[in-house]
């Protein structure tokens, strides 16, 4: 029998979607399972874009440019103009989503066996995206007890060899919701400036910041050459489904070498091309709305896992995510059990494991993320059938819980609906 690639033996599962099966099989016994496993937001598309793909006149569904169409890109080159970031359509190439823009960056910035720095616990599939272009990720490892900061730089120092060509980070993160400052920003500037290296940022959930400001690293001056940033609609208006992100570069070499990997893609879908083009033409109010929703939902999940005994969670910063350690033996056990064994009133709960966050082994057994992306009654009632399954779990055990990540409110506090 013929043998599949080493390479695909080696990509890891999706902790995101792996328990798939499980969760499955808990609806089909007529549980309740709450999805805080994935970033699927429930907000609705902005019903202005949708309309203009059914207003489309097309009688030929045709190709699209390489890089997308030209109409759509200069539009998106408004739209950086308004954070200060000056480029020109040129600069942007429009992907299926901001994966294919990873992948394709990763293909044109580095050889097989070259090495890319990653913050860890990082978005899982920066991992597969590496591990396909036969690519090694070198993790810095950020601490819950500091939020998940920036690793101190001569941390990443240590870690530069001359396979070394880039660093990579998520801003706001995904999956700790960690916002990124500018200095911390300028610091890595200055680290790639020195050592020649790419800095790629995943700028995919920039919008969703809460009381603070978001930074772009492509408005740092000096990483003119540097600079490679991912973007997608998916988050900031809700359109997952509709595949559309982009690479922005101003550095012509890289462009040129990614429109090589675009042109053997032939275009990128041209349906949500036209969806995602008018998305730029819907109100402030939109965004506004979504982030104050978001704002909220934060808010009450943050004060719920930490009136939890043993829950340790730090406050995010930006994006919609949280990644939390819990007073478990492994969260990947504790995450099973939970669609297997385990239900409150009729219900249960999906998590992410933190443990495929990380590519150091053995590290985030004990955490995992949780997307707030369900209402704030659905939130409340899943958080009560966390609170009783730690009490119920049979792998439970001690876990310290620094001052400044403690509730002082009283678990009584929350009633759903609230």
């Amino acid at each position: 029998m013929p043998y599949v690639s080493t390479r695909g033996q080696r990509l890891p599962s999706s902790p995101i979607r792996k328990l798939v099966p499980f969760a499955e099989a808990a609806k089909a016994r007529g549980t309740k399972v709450y999805h805080l496993n994935i970033g699927q937001p429930d907000i609705p598309t902005p019903p202005s874009a949708l309309q203009a793909v059914r207003d489309a006149d097309i009688s030929v569904l045709a190709y699209s440019h390489s890089a997308g169409n030209e109409s759509y890109r200069r539009k998106l080159a408004e739209y950086y103009a308004t954070f200060g970031v000056e480029i020109d359509h040129h600069n942007v190439l429009v992907t299926a989503g901001a994966s294919e823009a990873i992948q394709f960056t990763i293909m044109s910035c580095l050889d097989p066996e070259d090495e890319i720095i990653v913050p860890e616990p990082f978005y899982a599939n920066y991992n597969g995206f590496a591990l396909a272009g036969n690519v090694n990720v070198v993790p810095v490892t950020a601490v819950i007890e500091d939020g998940f900061a920036l690793p101190p730089i001569p941390d990443f120092e240590d870690l530069i060899t001359p396979r070394t060509r880039a660093i990579l980070i998520c801003n706001p993160s995904n999956p700790t919701g960690y916002l990124y400052t500018r200095h911390e920003l300028e610091q890595l500037r200055d680290l790639c400036l020195k050592h020649n290296l790419f800095l790629m940022v995943d700028e995919v959930y920039r919008e969703f910041v809460y009381g603070q400001e978001h930074t772009s690293v492509l408005a740092l001056e000096g990483l003119e050459m540097n600079a490679i940033v991912f973007d997608s609609i998916s988050k900031r208006y809700s359109a997952c489904g509709a595949r559309i992100g982009c690479v922005v570069t101003r550095n012509q070499q890289v462009y040129d070498t990614i429109m090589k990997f675009a042109q053997a893609r032939l275009s990128p879908p041209t349906l949500a091309q036209i969806l995602a083009e008018a998305t730029l033409d819907v109100g402030p109010e939109y965004l506004e709305e979504a982030i104050a929703e978001y704002a909220n939902r934060r808010e009450l999940l943050v004060a719920r896992l930490r009136a939890m005994d043993g829950v340790v969670c730090p406050e995010p910063g930006g994006a919609f995510y949280l990644f939390a350690r819990f007073p478990v033996d492994d969260t990947e056990n504790f995450c099973r059990w939970l669609l297997e064994s385990f239900e409150h009133e009729g219900a249960t709960l999906m998590m992410a494991p933190g443990e495929g966050f990380y590519s150091t082994a053995g590290l985030g057994r004990q955490a995992a993320r949780l997307a707030y992306v369900l209402n704030e009654a659905d939130i409340n009632a899943a958080m009560d059938v966390l609170q009783a399954a730690l009490l119920a779990y049979p792998g439970r055990t001690p876990t310290r819980v620094p001052q400044e990540m403690k509730s002082e409110l009283a678990p009584e506090a929350f009633e759903l609906g609230d």
